[in-house]
């Protein structure tokens, strides 16, 4: 690090492949990153309304929807600090009489936000691999325009989509606590500026997939697919101003991960701490499950964006060119 390199300021989650980046010990080369450590509802606002970090993590979704609608602030690096089988992170109340997939057709279902990434991955998965499309569910969202990320974008209900506002007045842990919704998407009770659940809602809500290594390791096996969830973006007129600066970021990003990991050992075992397949199966897949770079991820975002398109939230197919700094297509 030279005494005139440029100073970033960064918005990380916390994350064990970003903690060498938070902790400074991996700078990019002419770069000094300056962190801020951020819950990722809370950072993916402040960035989307106030564009207050020159580097920031990003929902894949939001920044999909932001592109489609003409907003290039940003420029998507190919690292992903955030990554899981997020269908099975579905939970349902024990009384609901939910026990399968297609039992959620005609169900009150809470999100934190319908655009949301997570939210948009297990809606797609459940249109493709169970029949069960957007239309067939009743919404509940939690957040409310002034704090979300679709209040940034200009979100508008899917066409032949309910979804009804939850007041500010309960939240979506309270409600299903009550017995007023029969299961959440995704369920977060993590206090930020954002979410306002707080709920512990484990003694009345179970998994909709009780075994859910065995569900992701069955769509892992028949997709290919370890959804992405977020991505490192760039203010577009740092990039422009300097075009290194993302590559180089990636760089130290890239290092950061090795640091993590250490060994080939290490990532075996990720395979298993991320639910990619059982144990005694490990051994039979040999790239990253978690790997940066657009070679081996391409069909992923690509996925994610024709999910989003597909339910309303793009009037396209954003391509994946459109996204990523042009450095960084071939990493």
């Amino acid at each position: 690090m030279t005494a005139h390199a440029l100073e970033f300021s960064i918005a990380l989650s916390e994350n064990e492949r970003t903690r060498p980046i938070a902790e400074g010990r991996h700078q990019p080369q002419g770069i000094k990153l300056m962190p801020t450590i951020v819950h990722p509802s809370e950072m993916f606002w402040r960035q989307l309304k106030f564009a207050e970090f020159d580097v920031s993590e990003m929902s894949i979704s939001s920044l999909l929807i932001a592109v489609s609608k003409g907003d290039d602030r940003f420029v998507a690096l190919p690292i992903y600090t955030a990554r899981m089988f997020f269908h099975t992170r579905i939970m349902v109340r024990r009384d609901s009489g939910i026990n399968c997939p297609a039992d959620l057709k005609g169900k009150r279902i809470g999100v934190p936000e319908y655009q949301q990434t997570s939210a948009i991955w297990s809606r797609g998965i459940l249109q493709h691999e169970f029949g069960v499309h957007a239309r067939d569910i009743e919404w509940h969202m939690e957040r409310n325009p002034d704090k979300s990320h679709g209040g940034s974008t200009g979100f508008q209900p899917p066409e032949g989509v309910v979804i009804k506002q939850i007041p500010l007045s309960t939240n979506l842990g309270e409600m299903l606590m009550k017995g007023e919704l029969d299961g959440a998407l995704l369920y977060l009770n993590v206090p930020n500026l954002v979410d306002r659940s707080t709920a512990d809602i484990s003694e009345v809500c179970r998994p909709l997939f009780p075994d859910p290594v065995a569900e992701s390791t069955r769509y892992f096996r028949k997709t290919g697919i370890y959804p992405i969830n977020h991505a490192m973006v760039i203010k577009r007129d740092l990039h422009e101003k300097y075009p290194w600066a993302g590559v180089n970021i990636y760089h130290a990003f890239m290092n950061a991960k090795h640091e993590v990991e250490r060994v080939a050992e290490k990532t075996l075992k990720d395979y298993v701490s991320c639910g990619l397949v059982e144990p005694a199966a490990a051994k039979m897949f040999g790239a990253d499950p978690k790997s940066y770079g657009l070679r081996s991820t391409r069909n992923v975002i690509e996925t994610i964006s024709q999910y989003v398109h597909e339910q309303g939230l793009t009037d396209r197919r954003v391509g994946v060119d459109e996204l990523f700094a042009p450095a960084t297509l071939d990493l």
